[in-house]
């Protein structure tokens, strides 16, 4: 009996079949049945890793594309996580190294929950796709350093990798973007098989090495019996088992087929002989993948002799090589076939066996060094071509930088080219000028000379007048004192008359604790509004509701408004201008009177849901705003110009009668420093309010005029009218005049307005907001005969409906006596229009005054006519219940 094992060759096919084993055994009992061994475990890795980051949009292809392409294997999801350097901390970024460990530590831990969770959600997606899972992890500053690092610690021989992040794929895409992708490809292990992918891509592959052959030669211990001459069986048998293993893998060539796998088929031939040369299969063959296999195998048991040799036909075997993947078998080498023809004695058969093996092994490794020593060219090859791709690159970058910084200098020559004539033009310039004024010199020289010949006759002239400047001395001596007497005497009427029209009980000085008193001690809850100024507060001092005015403290300009509006507003007394009740020079404080419905602005925005003006009221808000500037500007000795004028600093009382406040920042203009012309008296200044209303002439030049509070009473009369913001307001309001469609810019929270009415004062609006200061409308020769008549025409048409709707707790403005400020019993109407107390009115005229106490303007008679509808009415009213 023998035992004989085909060997292939391995040295002839080694570039086109890997052969990771091959067994041969085979036992034959005492009955002459084969027994076969059990196959070698084939050994397969079956573990893919996937490096995904810390985004799941960015990974989540790549991991999708190992899953497609996995063939069935588990999935180990491998991520490095970076310790952040900067923790966040108290709305601010802080160095791990500046903080405390125990806030480092926590933060440490939310990092690795949060790492754990998005590790979980690769996971899910896993599980979702039916695959096996798992998650391998490291902490590394440096993420191309920790997969290196997850690699050598683990073993890893097949790893995906991202090429580069989604937004940078095309399908022209050939060689990796990510540097750190270009790292791991250059630095990881040659064992490790790496795809490169990117958007669920393959964009590179790197191809693992060979680790080499391992060939292990097995004998099992030969049984022998004496031969049996009654049943011609035999116990001898012969066993060999040959193992030839490599640790190699199989080219990915398409990558839609899979990840490659590579399957390994142990190859086993037992053969049994007798002494009389009879022969029996137990085992069916196993066929090959190529026709005519079993045949060839038939051949070879036909030829083999029947009697006296040590050889019979094949009765069991199984025969594979490397199996592709469409399930096709490599085919066996002709050294097998030669080995099955040529049989030998099993001394003889055993040897040629292990020479054979030995043989196989020896050129197994050169080939494998010799695949080693290729692959290490190929990627040194490979790294010569990217660093002269990359020298190029650079190469051509500087010569690019090159090329720019050479045009950059051409330019600068160019410049300084320019720059240079310019600069021999102007020394041209120059010197003709020089020449020009050396002229003039020559010139001037000449009248020099002149002017002094005709100061030698001056002189003569002098002195011949000298003699009758000592004879006007006397009566010059005697002028000086008549003038300094009529001077004493003209100070003393003035101080006379000023302490006659001053007021001194209106004005009062409070202590600071009175204030605190007050206010509660400046409780924020009684705060009624802010600004720049400062805080406005409403409190109750000596029983009547006040607003009080804290200036800044710190502010610069603090002592200059509080003693501005001071004496302005101490002196100054008109129906439509707010009341200074009082003033704390220790707190710059200021106490007006309490105006319970806000501002012009509030109302304009009806602020806190507040119902909006109507048109007659906005028309009665608009004169009563003409009258008080009239007033102001006619003041004597001085003009006032309030230099602020904004729907802001217009208060309204209890029945929606306008007051002027805040004159921290007016001017007083003198009229014996000026021209008797309005329009050029002036006051230069700092630009100073609210820039949409303040006069474009006035932010030029700095000269305040009364013009320049006419340009402001035309913006706060577009407002009026459209209740659109201050800002490109006036050319939005010449537009629809130009189109013919200003009933649309109309605000229509304001009722009807009277189209000609609301077209008459939209012109008149635009001449106030002209550029050009000249071509202002005046106040008390245009605007106020505009306005007067509309007012009148407002009052007749609301007076019986306020009259019946107003309750009986608020008293109508118009029965308020503009002197007095209470209900008129005997009303009376001067030369000016307006209704006044028939004593405060005569009071006013004996006083010597010839002037309207409303407009400040000269009264064309001193006669008074009763206003008897008023009375009746007033009468009326007082008579209600």
């Amino acid at each position: 009996m023998a035992v004989v094992s085909p060997v292939p060759a391995i040295s002839q096919r080694l570039d086109h079949v890997r052969l990771h084993e091959i067994g041969v055994s085979a036992v034959m009992s005492s009955t002459g049945e084969i027994v076969e061994e059990p196959p070698l475990a084939l050994v397969v890795e079956d573990k893919i890793f996937v490096a995904v980051g810390k985004e799941l949009k960015e990974s989540k292809l790549n991991l999708v594309w190992a899953l497609q392409n996995s063939g069935g294997k588990r999935i180990s999801i491998v991520h490095v996580h970076q310790p952040a350097q900067m923790i966040p901390i108290m709305g601010g970024k802080f160095p791990a190294s500046k903080l405390k460990e125990q806030e480092v530590r926590a933060y440490r831990d939310l990092e690795r929950q949060d790492m754990h969770k998005i590790l979980n959600d690769y996971l899910l997606i896993c599980r979702q796709a039916g695959a096996r899972a798992e998650k391998l992890y490291i902490e590394s500053e440096n993420v191309e350093k920790g997969i290196l690092e997850l690699i050598s610690e683990h073993g890893i021989k097949k790893l995906v990798v991202g090429a580069a992040a989604d937004k940078h794929y095309s399908r022209r895409m050939l060689e990796l973007k990510s540097k750190k992708a270009a790292y791991v490809r250059d630095k990881a292990p040659l064992f490790c098989h790496i795809w490169f992918v990117c958007k669920g891509h393959l964009i590179y592959t790197r191809e693992g090495c060979m680790d080499g052959a391992d060939i292990e030669l097995r004998t099992p211990p030969s049984q022998q019996a004496s031969p049996n001459n009654e049943t011609g069986q035999s116990n001898t048998f012969r066993s060999m088992s040959v193992s030839l293993g490599q640790n190699h893998q199989s080219k990915l060539v398409n990558p839609g087929q899979g990840l490659p796998r590579t399957m390994s088929v142990p190859l086993r031939i037992t053969v049994l002989s007798s002494p009389d040369g009879t022969g029996g299969v137990s085992a069916p063959w196993s066929r090959m993948g190529r026709e005519g296999s079993s045949n060839y195998w038939d051949g070879i048991s036909k030829r083999s002799p029947s009697q006296g040799s040590g050889f019979s036909t094949c009765s069991s075997g199984d025969m594979a090589g490397e199996v592709n993947e469409d399930g096709s078998e490599s085919r066996a080498s002709p050294l097998a076939k030669q080995a099955l023809h040529h049989s030998s004695p099993p001394s003889v058969l055993e040897e040629n066996i292990y020479d054979q093996l030995e043989q196989a092994m020896v050129e197994a490794e050169n080939s494998r060094r010799e695949a080693f020593q290729q692959s290490l060219r190929r990627s040194k090859a490979e790294k010569d071509a990217i660093e002269a791709i990359r020298r190029a690159k650079e190469v051509e970058r500087s010569f690019s930088e090159e090329l720019k910084l050479r045009r950059d200098v051409e330019e600068a020559l160019q410049a300084q080219g320019k720059e240079l004539e310019s600069l021999r033009n102007k020394q041209q310039e120059i010197m003709e000028e020089l020449k020009i004024s050396l002229n003039h010199k020559s010139l001037l020289e000449n009248q020099i000379a002149d002017s002094e010949q005709v100061v030698k006759e001056l002189e003569e002239k002098i002195i011949s007048a000298v003699e009758l400047l000592q004879n006007y001395k006397k009566e010059r001596d005697e002028l000086q004192i008549e003038r300094d007497n009529a001077l004493k005497t003209a100070e003393e009427l003035k101080k006379k008359g000023a302490s006659t029209s001053h007021t001194p009980q209106y004005f009062a000085e409070f202590s600071f604790a009175e204030l605190e008193k007050a206010t509660q001690n400046f409780d924020p809850s009684v705060k009624i509004g802010e600004g720049g100024y400062g805080s406005i507060y409403k409190g109750c001092l000596r029983h009547t509701q006040v607003a009080i005015k804290m200036l800044h403290s710190d502010s610069f300009q603090g002592p200059s408004e509080f003693q501005q509006e001071v004496d302005v507003l101490s002196k100054l007394r008109h129906p439509n201008l707010v009341t200074l009740i009082g003033a704390c020079p220790e707190a710059w404080a200021l106490i007006y009177e309490y105006l319970p419905n806000g501002s012009l602005e509030d109302r304009l925005n009806c602020r806190d849901n507040t119902p909006p003006l109507s048109w007659q009221a906005r028309i009665r808000i608009a004169a009563e705003l003409c009258s008080v500037l009239i007033f102001l500007h006619s003041n004597n000795p001085d003009s006032i110009v309030h230099g602020d004028l904004k729907p802001s600093n217009i208060l309204l009382d209890a029945n929606f009668g306008s007051k002027l406040s805040d004159f921290g920042i007016c001017r007083v203009i003198s009229h014996d420093e000026n021209s008797s012309n309005s329009t050029t008296m002036c006051c230069r200044t700092g630009p100073k309010g609210t820039f949409a209303y303040i006069d474009p002439e006035f932010l030029s030049s700095g000269e305040l005029t009364v013009k320049s509070d006419v340009y402001s009473f035309g913006i706060i009369l577009l407002r009026l009218l459209t209740g659109k913001q201050a800002i490109g307001i006036t050319k939005e309001v010449q537009q629809a005049l130009d189109q013919g469609n200003l009933n649309t810019l109309l605000d229509p929270l304001a009722g009807d307005w009277p189209f000609v009415q609301a077209k008459q004062l939209a012109l008149m609006a635009l001449r106030c907001c002209e550029m050009n200061r000249k071509s202002r409308p005046d106040l008390v020769s245009e605007v106020w005969r505009v306005l007067e008549p509309m007012k009148v025409s407002c009052g007749a048409s609301s007076s019986s409906f306020r009259v019946g709707s107003e309750e009986r707790g608020q008293i109508p403005p118009y029965f308020i006596c503009p002197i007095f400020q209470e209900i008129m019993q005997d009303p009376c109407v001067a030369a000016d229009g307006f209704t006044y107390e028939a004593e405060a009115l005569r009071g006013w005229l004996d006083g010597g005054h010839s002037t309207s106490p409303m407009t400040n303007l000269k009264l064309g008679h001193l006669n008074l006519v009763p206003n008897r509808a008023l009375r009746s009415a007033i009468q009326e009213w007082l008579q209600q219940p």
